[in-house]
């Protein structure tokens, strides 16, 4: 059965994967908290990315570049002047909202506003009397920009603050590095620069869970190469990234390519990989042609020379920049929506279950005894067993009850003690996804799962 949002949020809440923020002080809206079953989730995503793109990546590197930037890092690559979002105010309600997300939720994904003026948003939320998601009345103000960096300041005293922002992207930290990894790994074009991180956006949403938050961690990987090869990169990038998605388990009828209608003014080419989410389709992650604008826009606002030299030709260029940004919190929501499955079982009964792919899975392996008074050896094994993968233990209730407790947070294995165990050594092996058992000695449990573990 197909997931909903309502159904994902109370899952997360009930089983430790995601939190609302600051919850006992009544929340902050968009705010979200990892759960102790989520943050390895997330985690594990994470290191699901980081070994395709970086470290089976040949000629890719890594940074972890700092959240606080110069602040004329910003003025050149424009989020100083032109980083704003088109809002409304409903006029009942006095709620925020964005004009392009009320288009999107309206049209469950049909109509894209981004090849849309403001004058063409607010015309066709008025002809389709488009209605504010808190109220349901149709009523706003005309559409005014807001910037969407969050700002603060640097300094001990009133009069020698500065003001810096929270970064509304990781990228430049990848852009501004360009010659230090250059230099340092002594790199050749074509290259590639990977990061993962913390990114902030003042922006109002209409909710949607995790779908978009004001603090987000973005995926992003910038391949540097020649002009007139960025077009085979682009392509390549395009490909890598769909083989990334459906590797994770995704249904391939659950994705499409969308290309932009508009492009950024640095663009060469631009698409979307969108996913069809319980809001509807929806961007996933974007790969972009950013040609040599970055590197020169920080040339020229720094006074550095960005040109690559070759070694071989003695040729001097700026090179192009092909983007592949995927964000985690996005697309932990859109793993949580493919796993999720509601399954009749024979008498009528209901199982939830996520079946993540089981490198994605909180826990490899949760550890059961039959009874209680066969804990000393579930614990031993436990023991033995988390050394290598996340194990949990579960001793509380019925079989059938731990059993449905990690199905609902996608644990691919369960091992269960008996008495059997005690005399020759062997265990029950239950697979989450077919409900098969198999008996299995301990001495075999380790490889058996790690064989099943790994993400190619």
């Amino acid at each position: 059965m197909k997931a909903t949002m309502d159904k994902l949020v109370n899952l997360c809440k009930g089983r430790g994967i995601i939190f609302p923020g600051s919850e006992i002080y009544g929340g902050m809206g968009n705010t979200w908290d990892y759960g102790p079953v989520g943050v390895e989730i997330k985690n594990n995503i994470k290191r699901a990315w980081w070994k395709r793109f970086v470290q089976e990546s040949e000629n890719s590197f890594g940074v972890d570049a700092a959240i606080l930037m110069n602040s004329r890092v910003w003025d050149a690559s424009g989020h100083t002047t032109s980083f704003t979002d088109p809002k409304m105010d409903c006029k009942n309600c006095k709620t925020r909202h964005r004009a392009d997300n009320l288009i999107e939720a309206h049209s469950k994904g049909a109509v894209n506003p981004d090849a849309m003026t403001n004058e063409e948003m607010e015309e066709y939320i008025k002809a389709n009397k488009v209605v504010c998601p808190k109220c349901g009345k149709s009523d706003f103000t005309n559409i005014r920009t807001f910037n969407l960096m969050f700002e603060t300041s640097r300094g001990v005293t009133e009069e020698g603050q500065n003001v810096v922002y929270l970064r509304p992207e990781t990228a430049q930290g990848e852009f501004v590095n360009f010659l230090n990894v250059q230099r340092t790994s002594r790199a050749k074009v074509p290259f590639g620069i990977g990061q993962i991180g913390k990114a902030f956006r003042n922006e109002i949403t209409p909710g949607n869970f995790i779908f978009r938050t004001i603090e987000f961690e973005q995926m992003e990987h910038q391949w540097f190469c020649k002009e007139g090869t960025d077009g085979e990169y682009y392509a390549d990038f395009k490909k890598k990234a769909w083989d990334f998605l459906v590797d994770l388990g995704f249904n391939p009828e659950h994705l499409r390519y969308k290309d932009h209608d508009k492009l950024a003014q640095y663009a060469k080419s631009a698409c979307d990989i969108q996913y069809l989410f319980p809001i509807g389709w929806s961007e996933l992650n974007g790969i972009h042609n950013r040609t040599n604008y970055d590197l020169s826009r920080h040339a020229e606002f720094s006074g550095k020379n960005m040109e690559y030299l070759d070694p071989i030709t003695n040729e001097k260029y700026v090179p192009y920049v092909i983007e592949y940004s995927i964000g985690a919190d996005r697309l932990m929501l859109a793993v949580l929506t493919e796993a999720y499955d509601e399954e009749e079982l024979e008498g009528g009964d209901v199982r939830v279950v996520m079946h993540f792919h089981p490198a994605i899975a909180a826990y490899k392996v949760a550890v059961l005894p039959l009874q209680k008074k066969l804990g000393d050896k579930a614990r031993e094994i436990y023991n033995k067993l988390v050394k290598s993968f996340p194990c949990t233990y579960d001793e509380a209730g019925s079989i059938g009850k731990r059993y449905r407790r990690q199905d609902e947070i996608g644990t691919p294995f369960c091992v269960t003690i008996d008495f059997d165990t005690l005399e020759d050594g062997t265990v029950t092996l239950r697979d989450r996804d077919s409900m098969e058992q198999i008996r299995l000695s301990v001495d075999e449990l380790e490889a058996y799962v790690e064989k099943k573990i790994k993400f190619n």
